[in-house]
């Protein structure tokens, strides 16, 4: 089986995330995959992260077993919802794949797990134990490479993630909150009884409009500004009620270096000056929905010292870069395993209306993924 068909035969398996609606999980997918190791006689675990929800660790034992790298690669994807193609029926047209997962990230997917495959029936020997991980909920919480983290560590990781075939080392955090503001309820023929929560948060909405402009100050040299959104806002109950509540979700980019608390603090310290100015407002700052870690990945890791002298053999662009999105590889480094991004596939493809890849760069890959295998030590 060459990676095209593989790829075919994972997009084919429906693994749409189960805390999306109608999402089944990873289940069938994670099955396939432990099928195929089976198959090759590579020794795997699958253990559940959440009931039903597996991850797949496949080993290929090593001349040096004190040393590990991990390839890893998470099996969900985004719903379906909006797709304009059949979502789990691969076509290859002009020399992509159109699929919903085909770019993020199944292709890296079946890249990593023939490589694995590929040492077995060559009969090659890596120089230390090389582990593939395919891991579920990547794309809603990254539980699965939280759990996997709580007994499993290596002394470098490749994670798969659509980044046109750039060697990525840095990645910005994500962090999530709430902000609710409390009103007065009170029938709108008599506002003077009443505390207008909307107008309230319209007030911190522009200030924080300035403060975004602000934080913009900050800048790294791979991954550019800090940024945040407020992304969502919602309050009252009827048009004819003055309203009681309304609360405001941000979303702020996080570049190494800053502090989750340290962030928040800032806010905080925003909110208090608000509060001092307007009668009768009410501020509250929401625990955190996601908190997700930078990646930053020293040049002169051997991960990385190796990951660019395999391109360079290869052929290939071994620059350093950056990317704005988040991906399990924060979470490998918050617990100690430097790690880099690898894969096919461009992040505007990913989770699109008519998601792709081209096949060119799935090949690529794969032989990437398959040089490293041989060459880490």
């Amino acid at each position: 089986m060459d990676v095209v068909e593989l790829l075919k035969n994972l997009v084919s398996i429906n693994s749409v995330n189960a805390f999306y609606a109608g999402g089944p999980g990873e289940a069938a997918c994670a099955a396939y995959i432990a099928e195929f190791w089976k198959s090759s006689g590579i020794e795997y675990h699958v253990e559940d992260a959440l009931p039903g929800r597996p991850n797949v660790l496949a080993r290929l034992p090593g001349k040096n077993s004190q040393r590990r790298l991990l390839l890893e690669a998470h099996t969900d994807t985004v719903t379906v919802e909006g797709m304009t193609i059949p979502p789990f029926v691969p076509e290859i047209k002009q020399g992509r794949m159109y699929g919903r997962g085909s770019c993020d990230t199944k292709a890296g997917l079946a890249g990593m797990v023939l490589a694995l495959e590929r040492a077995k029936r060559e009969r090659f020997v890596p120089h230390c134990d090389v582990f593939m991980g395919a891991i579920m909920d990547e794309e809603h919480s990254c539980l699965g490479i939280r759990h996997l983290c709580k007994s499993f560590t290596a002394d470098a990781a490749i994670v798969a993630e659509p980044t046109e075939l750039a060697l990525v080392v840095a990645s910005k955090g994500v962090l999530r909150w709430r902000i609710r503001t409390r009103g007065r309820a009170a029938h709108s023929s008599k506002i003077e009884l009443g505390i207008n929560a909307i107008h309230h948060m319209a007030r911190l909405v522009v200030a924080l409009e300035d403060h975004h402009q602000t934080i913009q100050q900050t800048v790294h040299p791979l991954l550019g500004r800090a940024t945040a959104n407020v992304g969502l806002i919602s309050g009252g109950v009827q048009v004819n009620f003055v309203p009681d509540s309304c609360v405001i979700e941000i979303d702020r980019r996080v570049l190494p270096g800053e502090s989750h608390m340290d962030i928040l603090d800032g806010y905080r310290q925003m909110i208090a000056n608000i509060e001092a100015s307007i009668p009768d407002a009410s501020f509250e700052i929401e625990p955190a929905t996601i908190q997700e870690p930078c990646l930053d990945t020293a040049p002169d890791q051997p991960i990385v010292q190796c990951a660019a002298t395999v391109l360079r053999k290869l052929g290939m662009d071994d620059t350093l870069r950056g990317v704005a999105y988040g991906s399990d590889a924060g979470r490998l480094q918050e617990a100690g395993v430097p790690s880099i991004l690898y894969g096919p596939g461009s992040i505007d493809q990913a989770h699109t209306a008519d998601e792709y890849i081209e096949i060119d760069q799935v090949e690529k890959a794969h032989e990437f993924y398959y040089a490293m295998l041989r060459e880490f030590e």
